[in-house]
């Protein structure tokens, strides 16, 4: 593979437009621009997650191969009609659910995000997610996209939770429970 970025900056974004993938311009406040934004800032919530683990933790490869689909989905949000995110995405997220599930009692109340710093971490790239798939929602309304992304981004928040309650009860660890406030007295 050749050079792909001879040159930072290029001065074409200058003027609030930025180019996609097929050469056309949008500007850079549009729906796609912000779902491609929100993806990548995804994608590095979950590097700075992975930063925090142990390379030999069991969660690592599963969030590797993460970072490439979005990287794919990112891209494919940059070229309108190009699909590549797949039901086979979809369904090896759910695979991984299910695995990762069975490890973690029933949830019996709310869990705060935290737990660890991981687990705030893995909270806070579940909660882009949302964002994410948010957004996604949006530009489907208004241009045709590939659905199997929605999807996969609605898997990902769950897989996410998953994980966030896995890293907050490691090493004897414990999920925060949410305490319900006594509703307000009228004076």
């Amino acid at each position: 593979m050749g050079n792909r970025l001879s040159k930072i900056y290029t001065r074409t974004g200058d003027q609030g437009t930025t180019g996609l993938g097929d050469g056309s311009r949008v500007p850079k406040n549009s729906l796609r621009i912000e779902a491609i934004g929100t993806v990548d800032e995804l994608n590095s919530a979950l590097g700075v997650l992975l930063a925090e683990l142990n390379p030999e933790d069991p969660l690592v490869s599963p969030l590797k191969w993460i970072q490439n689909d979005l990287f794919d989905l990112g891209g494919e949000l940059s070229i309108p009609g190009y699909q590549i995110i797949a039901e086979s995405h979809v369904l090896r997220l759910e695979s991984w659910l299910d695995e990762l599930n069975t490890e973690l009692p029933p949830l019996k109340n709310f869990i705060l995000p935290g737990g660890s710093k991981a687990a705030a971490y893995c909270h806070l790239a579940r909660s882009i997610c949302r964002r994410a798939e948010r957004v996604m929602v949006g530009v489907a309304q208004n241009e045709q996209i590939n659905p199997q992304g929605n999807i996969y981004l609605n898997r990902l928040s769950d897989l996410l939770f998953v994980c966030a309650r896995i890293l907050a009860r490691r090493d004897g660890g414990q999920e925060i429970l949410w305490e319900r406030s006594e509703p307000a007295t009228k004076s």
